[in-house]
């Protein structure tokens, strides 16, 4: 039992953060699965660094909005909330002015911030997406990142089409999405 306590208080200090322990969980398998290179998986987490500084030294961005950048394979994918398209282009302007080399997915939706249970409510979504694909034996889910922004899923990875298309429907038929967005690269055969 005493060896059972420090396990407990970390499941107690994470409760709130399911999808923390899910993306834990499957993250060593995934460098080993990932179709990027190793260098290309450093440069990734390496812009979401910039990303979330750049966008930091903001006042007005880091106060007055929800916006998040995500690296995947040099190209970026941008969500979030912004109050008006002014702050939603200086977003995009201070990422751009990044020069990470790839696209920038611009999906940040004019609008108030979510709320607090509504991000508690994406993470409980991205969770039961990422355990809906773990359980299909067909679906190598180690290449696959979901994140959830207002209902909304997007799906991000290296992935084949058959693969891109079974996430897809995976997620498709889990309570509480909205919507599917695709942000895939499918490798040319």
């Amino acid at each position: 039992m005493r060896a059972l306590l420090p396990l407990i208080a970390i499941v107690l200090m994470l409760q709130g953060c399911a999808g923390a322990v899910m993306v834990g969980a499957v993250g060593g398998a995934m460098m080993i699965n990932d179709e990027r290179s190793f260098s290309i998986q450093l440069d990734d987490t390496n812009a979401d660094f910039q990303i979330s500084n750049a966008l930091a030294a903001h006042e007005d961005i880091k106060n007055q909005t929800n916006i998040t950048g995500v690296a995947m394979n040099g190209n970026v994918l941008m969500i979030g909330q912004a109050p008006n398209s002014m702050l939603r282009d200086k977003a995009i302007n201070t990422v751009k002015g990044l020069n990470l080399g790839g696209k920038i997915h611009n999906q940040i939706r004019i609008g108030n911030p979510t709320s607090f249970t509504t991000r508690s409510n994406d993470t409980w979504v991205t969770t039961k997406v990422k355990t809906r694909m773990l359980n299909d034996k067909e679906l190598d889910v180690t290449r696959i990142k979901v994140i959830t922004e207002n209902g909304e899923v997007f799906l991000l990875g290296v992935v084949t089409r058959d693969q891109a298309d079974l996430a897809v429907e995976i997620t498709r038929n889990t309570a509480g999405v909205r919507k599917v967005i695709k942000v895939f690269d499918l490798p040319s055969t």
